[in-house]
C-alpha cells in the first residue's frame, strides 16, 4: 500500500514498524458541540484506511481519544477552554456537556457506519500520564515555568517546524505581537503544557492537582500522553485535519520526540476540509450541517458516506444537497442491486473478469486510498456481463469490506420489481436486450433513456434486468 506521508511530503510505501501489527492513533472530537458532516468526512475517512489495511492483512490497533478538557478556542493558548465555553453555551455542566456530545458523536459514528476504535480514551481520564510526560520533559530541559503556565521551549527542539515545512523564524513573523496573554510567556510559538488555574483560569471547573499546582493540560501534551499509553513511544499512522498540522501535530512530534529521543510517527495523514456550497462551514450562514439535518431531508447518512468516497481524501471537497441528493440515487440502486443478487450464491472469483476486477479495485485502494477509482470499479463490475451472478456477489461483499457501506447488514431493499409490464414496455426490453447482446451500448442506452421517460427503472443485476415503476 501507497500512502502520502506529510512530513516527507511524499507518497511512499506503506511499511509498519511490526508487521503484520499496525498502529493507528487519530485525534478524536473534542466534545462541546454537536458532530457535523465535515468531521463526518474525517472519521469515514480514517474508517476506509482502517478497513483498506485489514483488508491487506495488517492486523490495525485503533486509539482514538475523546478530548473532554484543555482544548482552548485558539491554538496561540487564547481563548477558553471549548468545555467551558459549550457549558455556558448549553446552560448545562461541562460535564453533562461532554457526556452529550459523546454520545452524540457515538451516535453519528453509527448513522454513517464508522466502526468504534479499539481504544477510546478521555483525556479527563488520563491526567495522571500527561503529568508524568510533562515531567519527563522538565527533565530533559524542554520546558519553562511561569505565573500562569509551564510551557514547551520549542527553541530547545532543533526539528520543530518539520511537519509544517515552516521555519520557527518564519512562524514567529506571522504570529501578531497581541498574541501573549502571558506575558512571561517567551516566545508565541512555544505552547502550553499546564494551564495554572490563575488568572483568566482562576474558575476553571476542571481542574487537577499536579507539581505546578492545581490546573488542568494543554490540549497538545493529551494527544502524545494517550498515544503513548496504548501504542508506545512510536506508532506507524496518525491521522488528523490539515489545520492540525501547523500547530497540534508540531507540537506533538516536539514534545513526544523530546521525551523519547525516537521519531513519534512513521506517517502522518491529514484530511482536507469540507466546503458548503463552496462556503466554510460557520453558524452564522446556518451551514453546519448534522447527521439530523440529512435525515430531515431525506438523505440516508450513509449515502453522504458515499459522497465522500467520490473525492480523495486529501482533496478540498464541496457538499451541496444536490450531490447529497445525488449520491443518495446512487446509493439506493447499490442497495437494489445487492438484494437481487442475495439471490445467487456466492462463488469463488475465478473468472478472468472478475479477477482482473479484484487486481483493479486493490490497486485502486493502494494507491493512496483512491476511493473514486475503486467506486467506478465496483460499478463496472455490476455491469459486467462476463461476471457470473454468485461473483459478482462475492466481490461486492469482499468491496464493501472495505467501503464499509454494510450493504449485507442492511435490510434488503424495500422497493419490488414489476413483473406484469404493459406490451409496449416489454418490448423496449426486448430490444434493449438484443442491443446489450450486440455490446451495442449507446442503443441500450437510449432506450434505457426511453424507459425513464415512460416513468420507469431498469437495472441490470447478476444476469437479470429488473424493472422500477419509479426512478431511485
Amino acid at each position: 500500500m501507497q500512502l502520502y506521508d506529510t512530513r516527507s511530503r511524499s507518497i511512499r510505501e506503506f511499511r509498519p514498524l511490526a508487521p503484520p501489527n499496525v498502529t493507528m492513533y487519530c485525534c478524536g472530537p473534542t466534545v462541546y458541540d454537536v458532530t457535523h458532516i465535515g468531521h463526518m468526512r474525517k472519521y469515514i475517512m480514517d474508517d476506509i484506511l482502517k478497513r483498506a489495511l485489514r483488508a491487506e492483512g495488517y492486523l490495525v490497533k485503533h486509539v482514538m481519544n475523546i478530548t473532554d478538557v484543555g482544548h482552548l478556542s485558539d491554538d496561540a493558548d487564547l481563548g477558553e477552554d471549548k468545555l467551558e465555553k459549550g457549558a455556558r453555551k448549553h446552560g448545562k455542566s461541562v460535564w453533562d456537556v461532554a457526556a452529550e456530545y459523546t454520545a452524540f458523536f457515538h451516535e453519528t459514528m453509527r448513522k454513517v457506519g464508522v466502526e468504534p476504535p479499539d481504544i477510546e480514551p478521555k483525556a479527563t481520564d488520563h491526567i495522571e500520564g500527561m503529568v508524568a510526560l510533562i515531567r519527563d520533559l522538565e527533565a530533559h530541559g524542554y520546558t519553562y515555568e511561569t505565573a500562569q503556565a509551564v510551557y514547551f521551549d520549542t527553541r530547545k527542539f532543533a526539528a520543530y517546524g518539520a511537519l509544517s515545512g515552516q521555519k520557527l523564524e518564519d512562524k514567529q513573523v506571522a504570529v501578531r505581537d497581541d498574541v501573549h496573554a502571558d506575558p512571561d510567556k517567551r516566545r508565541p510559538q512555544d505552547f502550553a503544557l499546564w494551564f495554572k488555574r490563575v488568572g483568566r483560569f482562576a474558575n476553571h471547573t476542571m481542574h487537577w492537582d499536579s507539581p505546578w499546582g492545581d490546573g488542568f493540560p494543554g490540549w497538545h501534551i493529551e494527544c502524545s500522553a494517550m498515544s503513548m499509553a496504548y501504542l508506545g513511544p512510536e506508532i506507524d499512522i496518525h491521522t488528523g485535519g490539515i489545520d492540525h498540522i501547523p500547530v497540534h501535530h508540531e507540537n506533538e512530534i516536539a514534545q513526544s520526540e523530546a521525551a523519547t529521543g525516537k521519531q513519534f510517527v512513521q506517517f502522518w495523514v491529514h484530511h482536507n476540509f469540507l466546503m458548503v456550497d463552496g462556503r466554510k462551514m460557520s453558524k452564522s450562514l446556518g451551514n453546519v450541517y448534522t447527521y439530523l439535518d440529512l435525515e430531515a431531508r431525506g438523505i440516508n447518512p450513509l449515502a453522504v458516506r458515499y459522497l465522500f468516497l467520490q473525492s480523495h481524501y486529501r482533496q478540498e471537497m464541496n457538499f451541496t444537497w444536490e450531490a447529497a441528493a445525488a449520491a443518495q440515487t446512487a446509493f439506493e440502486r447499490l442497495r437494489g442491486l445487492e438484494t437481487a443478487l442475495r439471490a445467487s450464491e456466492p462463488l469463488p472469483v475465478t473468472t478472468d473478469a472478475a479477477l482482473k476486477t479484484k487486481t483493479t479495485f486493490r490497486a485502486a485502494i493502494a494507491d493512496d486510498l483512491n476511493t473514486a477509482k475503486a467506486l467506478a470499479v465496483l460499478w463496472e463490475a455490476l455491469g459486467n456481463a462476463a461476471i457470473p451472478a454468485g461473483e459478482k456477489r462475492t466481490l461486492l461483499a469482499e468491496f464493501d469490506a472495505v467501503f464499509g457501506f454494510g450493504l449485507a447488514q442492511l435490510p434488503a431493499w424495500e422497493r419490488k420489481p414489476l413483473t406484469d409490464l404493459p406490451p409496449d414496455v416489454t418490448k423496449l426490453l426486448k430490444q434493449r436486450a438484443d442491443a446489450r447482446s450486440r455490446k451495442d451500448w449507446a442503443a441500450a442506452d437510449a432506450l434505457r433513456e426511453e424507459l425513464a421517460s415512460r416513468g420507469y427503472t431498469v437495472e441490470d443485476a447478476g444476469g437479470t434486468t429488473l424493472v422500477y415503476s419509479k426512478e431511485l
